[in-house]
C-alpha cells in the first residue's frame, strides 16, 4: 500500500474487500497516511458504528481520524480532527459524552521526550456523522479542544487512561510511570482533580504498562500490567488485591475484562500467548492461548457475547477465538424452554451433552504490518476494527455462519 509522504493526509483510500459485498464477510479497509498504533471505539455511541484513530507522525501535524461505517452502503466517512500536541500512543473515549476523549501523547521536555495525558473535546459543528465524505479533501481539518491536561506531580510518562465504564464520564484512572492515579473530571471536564494515588514499590524502575478498568464490583477494581507481573487495584482504598507475580514469560502488553463473569481477566504478552485468569485464584491461568508466532499486542472480550475473543500481535495477523469453555454461556444462548418446540428442545439436549469445544474462528490476514490495536464496535457486537503501524484500518464481521450458532 502506497504512502503519500510529502503532503500532510487528508486523502482516504478505501477498498472494498476483494469485490464482495460485507454481507459475505468481506473486509473494509481504510488507509491513512500516517503511522498508527492507537484505536477506540466511540463508547457512548450506539446507534452508529464509529471508531477514533489516532496518528504518529515526527514531520506533520498529528490527527485523530474520526471513521463512521455505513455498513448498509458499505462505505467508510471520516472526520479529521487536528491533535497538534504530539504523536498519539493510546486514545481512549469517554462512555457518557461523544464529544469527549482522552489521548496520551509524546512532547519534547527539558531535552527528554515524555508522555502527556490529556483529555480533548471535538469540535461541536463536527459532531461525527456529519459533512465530510471520503471524497472531501480539500476542506481544512478542525482541531480538538483542549479540557485539562492529566499531569502527575512527579513529572513521568503516561501509559494510559482508563474512563470508569459504567460512570458518567467524570472519573478516570491514569498510569504515569509507577504512580496509579485517580481522577476527578470536574464541571465539563474541564478541570482534572487528583482524588488518590498509590505507587508500585520494589526494586528498580517499575513501570506500568497498561491497565484497564473492570466494570463489576461497582466500578471499584482496576487491573494493571508492569513488566511481567498484573495486578488488582480497590480504587476506593488505593490498594492491591491480588498479583500475578509471572503471569506472562515477557512483558504483559494487554488485558481485558470478560463483560460477564465478573472474577475472569484476559492479557497477552511479548511471549506470544494469550492467557485467561480467575482473580479468585491467581496461582495458574484457566486457560492459554499460543495461536500467535510474534509479541500479542491486544486482547478484547465481545461486550455482549464474552466466548469471542480478539487478538492483535506484531506476526501481522488478527486471530478471533471462541473460548466458550470458559464463557458466560459455555452451553449456548439460553432460553425458555417454553418457547421451544420438541424438536428445538432434543436438539438443545444434544448441544447441551457435548462438552464445550475452544476453537480458532478466524484468521484475519488484511495486514502487512505489526497490528497494534484491535477493538469491538459499541454499537454492532458482530463487528470489530484492527489497526496496524502502517496506518491501515480493516473493518471485519464475524462469520455469519457463527453468528447464528450463537444466536440459535
Amino acid at each position: 500500500m502506497g504512502r503519500s509522504w510529502g503532503a500532510p493526509a487528508r486523502g482516504t483510500r478505501l477498498q472494498r474487500g476483494r469485490c464482495r459485498s460485507m454481507e459475505d464477510d468481506a473486509p473494509v479497509i481504510y488507509g491513512l497516511e500516517f503511522q498508527a498504533r492507537a484505536l477506540t471505539p466511540q463508547t457512548a455511541e450506539t446507534d452508529a458504528i464509529r471508531f477514533l484513530v489516532g496518528t504518529q507522525s515526527l514531520k506533520y501535524d498529528n490527527q485523530v481520524h474520526v471513521i463512521d461505517f455505513d455498513d448498509e452502503n458499505n462505505i467508510i466517512n471520516k472526520t479529521v480532527l487536528l491533535h497538534q500536541a504530539g504523536e498519539i500512543w493510546h486514545i481512549s473515549a469517554s462512555p457518557a459524552d461523544r464529544g469527549v476523549l482522552a489521548t496520551c501523547y509524546s512532547q519534547a521536555a527539558d531535552s527528554k521526550v515524555v508522555t502527556c495525558a490529556a483529555v480533548w473535546r471535538m469540535p461541536a459543528e463536527l459532531e461525527p456523522g456529519g459533512q465530510e465524505s471520503p471524497e472531501d479533501a480539500a476542506s481544512p481539518a478542525h482541531a480538538l479542544e483542549l479540557l485539562c491536561l492529566l499531569e502527575p506531580a512527579a513529572r513521568g510518562s503516561t501509559a494510559c487512561v482508563a474512563w470508569e465504564p459504567a460512570g458518567d464520564g467524570k472519573r478516570v484512572v491514569s498510569l504515569a510511570d509507577s504512580h496509579i492515579l485517580l481522577w476527578d473530571l470536574e464541571g465539563s471536564s474541564s478541570q482534572a482533580t487528583l482524588a488518590s494515588s498509590a505507587s508500585l514499590e520494589g526494586k528498580g524502575q517499575l513501570k506500568f504498562t497498561t491497565g484497564r478498568w473492570s466494570p463489576h464490583h461497582n466500578c471499584s477494581q482496576v487491573a494493571t500490567a508492569n513488566d511481567t507481573a498484573i495486578r488488582g487495584w480497590d480504587t476506593r482504598t488505593m490498594s492491591q488485591i491480588y498479583c500475578i507475580e509471572s503471569a506472562h514469560g515477557q512483558l504483559v502488553r494487554d488485558l481485558d475484562f470478560n463483560p460477564n463473569k465478573q472474577y475472569y481477566l484476559a492479557s497477552c504478552g511479548d511471549d506470544c500467548k494469550v492467557k485467561f485468569w480467575d482473580t479468585r485464584n491467581v496461582a495458574e491461568p484457566v486457560k492459554t492461548l499460543e495461536e500467535h508466532s510474534h509479541w500479542v499486542w491486544n486482547v478484547r472480550y465481545n461486550h455482549s457475547h464474552d466466548q469471542l475473543v480478539l487478538t492483535g500481535s506484531s506476526d501481522s495477523r488478527v486471530i478471533l477465538s471462541n473460548m466458550v469453555s470458559i464463557s458466560s454461556e459455555p452451553f449456548g444462548h439460553l432460553v425458555d424452554d417454553d418457547d421451544l418446540s420438541d424438536q428445538e428442545e432434543r436438539r438443545l439436549e444434544e448441544k447441551s451433552q457435548e462438552p464445550p469445544q475452544d476453537s480458532v474462528i478466524a484468521t484475519y490476514e488484511e495486514h502487512e504490518d505489526s497490528v497494534y490495536a484491535v477493538d469491538w464496535s459499541s454499537a454492532d457486537p458482530w463487528l470489530f476494527a484492527s489497526l496496524s503501524y502502517d496506518g491501515r484500518l480493516v473493518i471485519n464481521r464475524v462469520p455469519r455462519a457463527l453468528k447464528y450458532h450463537i444466536l440459535l
